[in-house]
């Protein structure tokens, strides 16, 4: 599953290409799997809305919407937010791709969405495995979309600490929680707790103020390199324009049973964690 690099670096991808862009076409696929919302709703309340700018919120991609009808030219986003009605809410799953494409690529098979653009590209939703789900929000009628935890790149020392301070569970799977930190997964856990010198097994509850700072620590810098480079690209993962990421290169643990620890040469050992595959090193991490 794409997590908070892969997502992130789709919705920049996307934001540069489409961002002051108008919706002239919305078609949805005839599977209802991927619709959080009906697809005739998003059909119908997509088109004639220009597109202000397509962010992430954890594992989400957020495109934020005017107002339907003629507003400002396009290829030139309102600057006040007051301007944005609506959102559109991808969210990836497992397989999930949102590609900025031309009208004349080939159609891929398992695409269920696709939106023309008045600058003559389409935004397409590909997804195999139909794990994915697209929402609409009408913010004149309906909660603005914030997600569902802290964000792992800004959340304050203070914060994060208080997030695990009473947690009996595995600081692992505390850290796979999305009401806790939002985007975080399996390959950012591992990497992060790899690099803060932390067993996955370890009870969050018990991690010293030092311990669940240089975890946070960690993680940030785990994710924003993962970011810089694209994001990993261990299964399906592409980015906004179907090229791969290059973390995947960099994995120190993840995905490496058996394989030498690069910093200290003992086996990769390989464990399960809250039914998850779990990484670590056994003479790295205490």
């Amino acid at each position: 599953m794409p997590e908070l690099p892969e997502v992130e670096t789709i919705a920049r991808g996307v934001n540069v290409r489409v961002r002051g862009d108008r919706i002239l076409e919305a078609w949805f696929g005839s599977h209802r799997e991927p619709f959080k919302t009906s697809p005739v709703r998003q059909a119908k309340h997509l088109v004639e809305r220009q597109i202000q700018s397509v962010h992430r919120i954890g594992k989400h991609i957020v495109m934020e919407l005017g107002p339907q009808g003629r507003g400002s030219a396009a290829g030139e986003p309102e600057k006040n937010t007051a301007s944005i009605a609506a959102q559109w809410i991808v969210h990836l799953g497992m397989t999930g791709r949102l590609l900025v494409t031309t009208p004349d690529t080939p159609v891929a098979k398992h695409t269920h969405a696709r939106l023309t653009l008045e600058s003559g590209q389409e935004l397409r939703f590909v997804d195999p495995r139909r794990f994915g789900r697209l929402e609409f929000r009408d913010l004149n009628r309906d909660k603005k979309f914030t997600g569902p935890g802290a964000e792992p790149l800004t959340i304050a020392a203070a914060d994060f600490a208080e997030l695990f301070r009473t947690r009996k569970l595995a600081i692992k799977a505390a850290l796979l929680n999305q009401t806790l930190l939002a985007g975080v997964g399996n390959i950012y856990a591992d990497e992060s707790l790899f690099r803060a010198g932390i067993r996955p097994r370890k009870r969050a509850g018990r991690l010293t103020k030092l311990e669940l700072e240089e975890l946070r620590k960690a993680l940030r810098q785990i994710l924003e390199h993962a970011i810089r480079l694209g994001g990993s690209s261990v299964s399906d993962y592409v980015d906004a324009e179907g090229a791969p990421g290059f973390f995947q290169l960099e994995h120190c643990v993840y995905q490496r049973t058996g394989e030498p620890c690069r910093k200290c040469g003992n086996p990769i050992r390989r464990i399960v964690v809250a039914g998850r595959s779990t990484h670590y090193c056994s003479q790295c991490q205490r």
